[in-house]
């Protein structure tokens, strides 16, 4: 993953990393100027809250680096994790006036973020940035049906294989790179939080990681590098149907 930059380095859309992936991956110099206008950065710690549901929400943008997490509290205090935002996921909705859903920073989170006034005349006004945003929320929506099947229906070993398979993929394409064969990423989650993510146990979830490394299926290195020597093996220990499928 991505290390966190100084604030004081993203100034420019250019050198930004997850400008192929974002919702401005579209955008021609006339509309990245626009952009360059709305826009500022603001970074959160771990735990922070980033946007509280049924808030008025004042800004719509990109996570840069980090890991958020979308939940929800139900009536008796309960809460729910439905989803994650990783490097180049959007946060907010444009002509929504009120956020469905509680944004958390499960780590330091640093978000490219747009006035949302300016950004939605922006999305009226040039169909090149609507098309991405369309195609990023049907993608959202494909991400929140695999999330449903892997809280619901999957085993514990198959949950910590989907979740490391997920962000594996992710940034395999935030470096151009192809989710395949040997893969290197560094794990964004400690093991406390993807086991509150997955509604699993602490010791249930060491004991899963500690399964498929004794099985190579993965290699740790320190507390996050985790190397996978065959990716097309991981996917087979997910679960899913991996026969003509494709990880997005």
């Amino acid at each position: 993953m991505y290390q966190s930059p100084m604030k004081s380095e993203l100034v420019d859309c250019g050198d930004c990393p997850i400008r192929h992936k974002a919702v401005c991956s579209r955008c021609g110099p006339p509309e990245l100027a626009i952009l360059e206008n709305m826009k500022s950065y603001k970074t959160y710690e771990a735990g922070q809250t980033i946007v509280w549901a049924g808030d008025q929400t004042q800004f719509v943008g990109s996570v840069v680096t980090g890991v958020a997490a979308l939940t929800q509290t139900m009536e008796d205090g309960r809460r729910q994790m439905v989803g994650l935002l990783l490097p180049s996921d959007f946060v907010g909705r444009p002509g929504r006036e009120l956020a469905p859903f509680d944004v958390v920073a499960a780590t330091e989170v640093t978000l490219c973020r747009f006035r949302k006034a300016p950004f939605e005349k922006l999305l009226a006004e040039t169909p090149s940035v609507a098309s991405r945003l369309l195609e990023m929320t049907l993608d959202e929506l494909d991400a929140a049906r695999e999330w449903m099947l892997l809280l619901g229906r999957k085993t514990a070993r198959e949950k910590i294989a989907s979740l490391l398979a997920i962000i594996a993929g992710r940034d395999s394409s935030l470096r151009l790179a192809s989710a395949s064969g040997r893969v290197q990423f560094e794990l964004p989650l400690s093991r406390e939080a993807m086991a509150d993510y997955l509604g699993l146990t602490l010791e249930t979830v060491s004991r899963q990681v500690s399964a498929l490394k004794r099985e190579n299926i993965i290699e740790l290195q320190g507390k996050r590098r985790i190397t996978i020597p065959d990716f097309a093996v991981l996917m087979n220990e997910t679960g899913d149907d991996t026969d003509g499928g494709m990880l997005t």
